[in-house]
Order: C-alpha cells, then structure tokens, then sequence
C-alpha cells in the first residue's frame, strides 16, 4: 500500500494538506494519514470536512488556533515535576482556547453536531485558567501580583535599589570624588551597585572590589556606604526567587490534578485543526464530498488533478457500473497517465476524508485495495529492465488483486517485442477482468481496442488529439478509441504526399476498415456532444426563465397583497368615519327632540334620515361592484333575511314601497331597488373582497360605550380593557367609560396604570357627577 501511495503521489497531496494545518499536532495526524476501507468511517470523514467546509462559510470570523503543544509539559506534570513559567503560560492559553472553543460550539450544536461532539471532550477549566494567567506574563514573566508575598517583595527590592541609587549617585556628583573615579557613572557587578575607580585611588574609595578592567586600570568598587544595603537586595532577591518558586509549584500541582482530562482536551483540539486544514485544503481546490456508494464503482464529473497547477482539464471518468475494465489510447503525452493518476488519487482522497476537485453529481465507492504500475520504475541497482520492472510490480498485483481492487496499469506490455506485448497485455486484462477487479490500462496497442470492443464489460477510451495544432486537448472521451494519428501529422509536418499515401498502401485492409470505422465513430461522437451541449445550453436557459418568472409571480403576489392591505385600511377609516357622521346625526336629533313640538320633531327626524342616507351613499360610493349571482327575490315581507351584493352584507326587510325595500344593516336603514337583493340560502359562503365592513358593523352594533369591572381581580380587569378598547377603537366609538367603583382604589390604580401606556388611548380621567364619579373612569380615544 505504501508503494501505491507513493506512485500516486497521495504523499504531496498529504504535503499540501499540512501546509492548512495551524498546529504540529494536526499536522502529525496528517503525515499519519492513510486512507479507509470503513464505508462508515468514510462518510463520517467525509461529513466532518464538509460541517468544516460550512463553518468556514458561515462563519468566516471563527478562530480556534491560541493553543500549544504541552504534551511534554503534561507528561511532567503528571510526574508531579514543577513546570517552567513560560510552560505553564502555554498550559493557561490551551486552556483559554479550549474554554472558548467549547463554548462556541456548545451554542452552534444544532448548525455542527459532528464538531461539536468532538469538541464535548474539550475541558472548562476556568479557575485554573485564570490562575496561571494572572501569575504569569507573555514571555514566562511572573506578574507582581501573582500572590501578596510576591508582591511586597518585589516592592521591598525597588525601595532598597532606589535608596542604593540615591547614595551612589551622591557619591558620583561630589566634587571631591569625581577626580577618583574613572567615569561618573553607576554600574552593576554580580548583581550589585559598584562605580568605576581608577586604580591609583583605590585608597580613597573604600569599599569592595567586585571586578577590574581588562588594563587593570579601573577597578569596580563598592563603597562601604551601601554594602549593607546592598545585602539587603540580596536578601529580596532571593527570598524572590524562593517565592516564585513557590506559586510555580503550587500551579503546576493545579495542572497534574487533571493533566488526563487537558490531555483528552489537547487531543480534541488537534482532531478539530485537523478537520479544519481538511476543511481549507476544500476550499482552496475548490472541491466537494462525493456521494459516497457501496462496492467498488466510481461516477467522476469532470474531476481535476488535485495536484496539477493552473486550470488542469477536467476529465469525466465511469467505472464499475457498466463497464469494469477501461482501455485508454492514444499518442504520448495525451495525458493517459494524468487520467490515472486523477482516478487513484481520487479513490484515496475520498477514503481518507478529503473532498475531491470534481463537479456535483460525483460518486466514489469503496475499493478495498489499490494497485497501481505507473512510470519508468527501472531499478539499477537490481538490475531490472524496464519491462522487466513493470512486470515485478504486475505479478505482485495478480497475486493481490480481486473483486474489490481498483488496478491502475500505465503502458501495459510496454518494453518488449510489440506483438508479443500486446498478447501479454491482453491475457493480464483478461486475468483481472475474470477477477472482477476495476481496471484501467493505457495503452498504445491497436489490438487491446478490438479486445475492448468484443469483450463485454471492457470498454474503449481516448485522449483527444486535434490534428490542425498537433496538440493533445487532454479531454477523455469513454466510448471511443484512440488513433495514432501518424499520417495526419507526417503531412502536416511536411512530409511529401506521395510518401504519406505510399505508407497507407502497406495497410492491410482489416486496418483500413477499422481506421475508418474509428474516424466515424470520431465525428458521431463529436456531433453528439455538441448536441448535447446545445441541449444543456437550451436547459439552462429554460431554468433561468423559470426562476425569472417564480420571481415576478413573488412580486406580484407580494404587490397585490400590499394592495389589498390598502384598501382594508381605507376601508375601516371609512366606516369609522361613517359611524361618527351617524353618531353626531343621532345626537343632533335627540337634541331636537327635546326642544322642538311634534311638527319640528318629524322634520328634525326627516333631516336626520337624510344624514344617514348621505353616510349610506358615501359607503356604497366606495364599495366594489360585485357581480352576485343569487337569485332575486319576487317579493319580500317584513322580517325576512336577505343579501346586499352591492354592500356585500346581509340585511333584514323593515317594509316595501312599490319596487323599494326598506332594509336595515346594522343601526343603518336604507331604501333600496327589489332587484338589488338576493335570496338568503342556509348555507352561504360569501366571497369577494372584505369582511372588514362586516366586522366593524358587528362591532357597532355589539359594543357599549361603558364596561363594568366591579368584582374582577386587576388581571382580569386589564384583559377585559384590552379586548374592549379594541372593539371600542374598530366601532368609532370616541369616549368610554370604564366603572372600577371605589373600594380600597387598588383596582382604580391598576385600570389606570394599563390606560397611561395603551395605544389606543388618547386621554383619561375621572368621572364627574353623572358619570360615576370616583368610581369610573372616562376615557378618550384615538
């Protein structure tokens, strides 16, 4: 398997791959990557890179690198050994990005459940984190405030150092010693304060010598001044350095307690960088999770060898369905090889998880062994032949291979006498074909293309060659074999036509004819695919219309309810309105009413009427004509129910006039003709615009202008306002009253608490005399 890897070249596969991986670890996992035979393992595989590939499209921003390798430092702990701070720092960030990492996939568990199992065996180990990150700085750097003992130490040490710096520079700036001192500078020497005493005045500094000069000219001296205090420092320091020591110990214990459960997190977070170089290295060919099929078949749409830069020339390739044995011709570097190596190296991809750069529509099955004979392997060292080296690797691949092997042969018979290779070719592929195995062979044999076309199960491929620029186009064609093309490009080349149509006479006929019969399966082949081109052209096109035309239906749909909404608002404003215009015609007639002697009064009802019959009129002006075609009653009588399609309302008769009705809808009567009206049947469903009209009638008719909450508790009370101030605001009313009555005044507050937010009120206060006084509540409305 080793040895197949390496002719396919899945090790730079492997290479590219790791150059996507953002940790060692993951990186390691990739080098000892080789692919599956599991059928389940490989859509696993294959699932995870593709919630990878999704992750990166959703969510661009995601970041799960911040982590180390702390395998060795995890190891030590374990053995309770004190870590190093900058050891430990590396510990607290992989613990920060496991936190992290298991949060974000704990909320996106829905949108990437393979991930986030992988990442449940991530650890939350917070308290720790942020001890170890509080202690110690970048750099492995340990914090002042990494414990209170620490802290006054540190402090401690920077009063003595300033109060040595105060002597010293006293020291240096005196006039008298400026002349004994090599230059007025303070320096350090074995960790303390010296100054630089020329040798002839050692006398008049007195201190201790710590160093001299390389002339010996200068001596580092230590004035006597600052010697204790300088041991002081000393002193600091070290109890410093005991300190740290101490709090490494301590987190480094933090760390051994569950040094298993940060080495099963670590694992985690390697497996899920794993999955995201999978992830990337997707991205960057541009390729996709293949359908994956039980048994050994495999349905390529125009597959591109991952590994080849520029715009490599897809190559759609079947195997295993309708054929089991391809046969490739053509002339050298037509890209046979290419071929192959596409088709081996997309087996071992998708059996190793990684997406392959082919179109939708793609399906891989599952080969349990891969063979495969490709290039010049001729061994100097063993002596071996060309010929001689390919068939060590045939034989080796006749004693493995069966029902479940994909074989790769490039240049099958290769090497050695021609007739006698071909009829080697041919008895190999018959070996393997018997077998079941899946085979692809390129070759330049003209006798393997007769085998292919008589034996079934075995089918012709080629490489497209175009004779007008002498350059293979690299496109596969299944179905058609290949050509050698000689003459064609003798000629084109330059070679004299008398000699071109001399050799042509040293064909047999059998080879004419079959030269011939390839040349128009050639240009049947070609017109079919141009046909079927045309044809996917024209379905595209259709589709786009199609899409086009869903787009506008949407449009309009979406325009037409915009419409409909419109008008069930001009709707209700125009009942509402009509309801207040009959509101204020009521009142003005029971004004007069009370005023005016019996003559005034049927006058003062007459005006009324009219007032209601222009309110009437403004409705049926902007009602929709209806087209109702009920039938019409012959008479009606008083009491009968009847339908306005005009209004599109029901109606009762009040009284006829001739061919009048007088009819009442809701608190309105009109006079309208007989053959307006329809026959009410018992089971009518109206159709047509709107019920709005209906509804609001139903409300006015319905609906008082004061509610009782006497008795209620305050959450019945505010659900009982809700409802009626909407019935309210639908039937026009302007004003309510809302009695609470008087008691404590709790439910008093409580109704008018609800009333300052609603949005349907305008205005609120309390009763006066005759309108319950301090036991209600008149409202305004909107």
């Amino acid at each position: 398997m080793e040895r197949t890897l390496k002719r396919l070249e899945f090790d730079k596969v492997l290479e590219r791959l790791a150059a996507h991986a953002q940790s060692e670890l993951a990186r390691q996992k990739i080098k000892e990557l080789i692919p599956s035979t599991d059928s389940v393992l490989i859509q696993r595989w294959q699932d995870e890179t593709t919630e990878g590939r999704e992750l990166l499209r959703l969510e661009p921003m995601a970041e799960f690198s911040g982590w180390h390798d702390i395998r060795g430092a995890l190891q030590r702990a374990a053995r309770f050994a004190v870590l190093g701070a900058e050891e430990l720092f590396a510990v607290g960030e992989t613990l920060a990005a496991s936190r992290l990492i298991k949060k974000f996939f704990s909320e996106k568990n829905d949108r990437y459940p393979l991930l986030s199992e992988v990442a449940e065996s991530l650890t939350n180990q917070a308290q720790l984190e942020k001890s170890i990150l509080q202690a110690i700085l970048p750099g492995g750097e340990m914090a002042d405030d990494a414990s209170p003992q620490l802290l006054q130490i540190r402090r401690g040490i920077l009063r003595s150092q300033n109060r040595i710096r105060e002597r010293m520079e006293s020291l240096v700036r005196s006039a008298e010693n400026q002349k004994y001192l090599q230059d007025p500078i303070i320096t350090i020497r074995n960790d303390r304060y010296v100054v630089p005493v020329k040798q002839e005045y050692r006398s008049q500094i007195p201190g201790i010598v710590h160093d001299q000069s390389a002339s010996g000219a200068t001596l580092f001296v230590e004035p006597m001044s600052v010697v204790e205090a300088n041991n002081e420092v000393r002193r600091l320091m070290a109890a410093e350095k005991q300190e740290i020591q101490r709090i490494l110990g301590e987190l480094s214990s933090g760390v051994s307690a569950v040094a298993e459960d940060i080495s099963v997190a670590l694992e985690a977070l390697s497996e899920l960088d794993f999955i995201m170089a999978k992830a990337r290295y997707s991205l960057k060919l541009r390729a996709w999770s293949p359908k994956i099929l039980p048994g050994a078949k495999m349905d390529i749409k125009k597959g591109r060898h991952p590994l080849l830069s520029g715009e490599a020339v897809p190559a759609t390739i079947s195997l295993g369905k309708n054929f089991q044995t391809l046969v490739i011709t053509g002339p050298n570097t037509g890209g046979k090889t290419v071929t192959l190596k596409t088709v081996g190296l997309f087996t071992l991809m998708t059996q190793a998880g990684l997406h392959i750069p082919a179109e939708s529509g793609t399906e891989m099955g599952i080969f349990k062994q891969v063979f495969a004979d490709i290039g010049d392997e001729q061994s100097i060292e063993q002596s071996l032949s060309t010929f001689s080296s390919h068939m060590t690797n045939i034989v080796h691949i006749l004693e493995h291979a069966g029902a479940d092997s994909l074989v790769l042969l490039d240049e099958l018979g290769a090497g050695t006498d021609p007739t006698e290779g071909a009829a080697l070719a041919r008895a190999i592929l018959e070996e393997l074909h018997g077998r079941g195995a899946c085979t692809v062979a390129t070759t330049h044999y003209s006798e393997l293309k007769n085998y292919a076309y008589t034996t079934p199960g075995v089918e012709n491929a080629s490489v497209e060659f175009d004779v007008e620029t002498l350059r293979p186009t690299y496109r596969l064609l299944i179905g058609r074999p290949g050509r050698s093309n000689a003459f064609e490009i003798s000629a084109r080349l330059g070679l004299r036509p008398e000699i071109v149509s001399s050799a042509r006479k040293f064909l047999t006929t059998e080879q004419v004819q079959v030269a011939d019969l390839i040349n128009k399966l050639e240009k049947t082949q070609q017109t079919a695919d141009r046909e079927r081109e045309e044809a996917a052209a024209l379905r595209r096109e259709s589709e786009q219309l199609k899409e086009k035309y869903r787009k506008l239906e949407v449009e309009l749909r979406a325009k037409k309810e915009e419409i409909l909404a419109k008008a069930h608002e001009e709707a209700r404003k125009l009942v509402r309105q009509s309801r207040l215009e009959a509101e204020e015609a009521v009142k003005e007639l029971r004004t007069k009413l009370a005023e005016e002697n019996t003559k005034n009064r049927e006058e003062a009802i007459q005006q009324a009427r009219s007032k209601l019959q222009q309110v009437t009129g403004k409705v049926a002006a902007k009602a929709p004509v209806h087209t109702e075609t009920g039938e019409i009653p012959r008479q009606v009588k008083a009491g009968e129910e009847v339908f306005l399609p005009k209004y599109n309302q029901k109606a009762y008769v009040v009284g006829v006039s001739g061919d009048n009705v007088q009819v009442q809808v809701g608190i309105m009567k009109m006079l309208v003709p007989l053959k307006e009206l329809r026959k009410v049947k018992e089971t009518r469903v109206t159709t047509g615009e709107t019920k709005v009209g209906k509804v609001l009638m139903d409300k006015a008719q319905s609906i008082g202008t004061s509610l009782d909450l006497r008795g209620m508790t305050g959450d019945e009370a505010l659900l009982e306002i809700e409802k009626y101030l909407d019935d309210a605001f639908l039937a026009g009313l302007s004003s309510v009253i809302l009695i609470h009555g008087k008691g404590t005044g709790a439910l008093r507050a409580a109704v008018q608490r609800e009333l300052k937010n609603h949005p349907r009120v305008k205005s609120f206060r309390l009763g006066e005399t005759g309108e319950g006084g301090a036991g209600a509540t008149v409202v305004s409305l909107k």
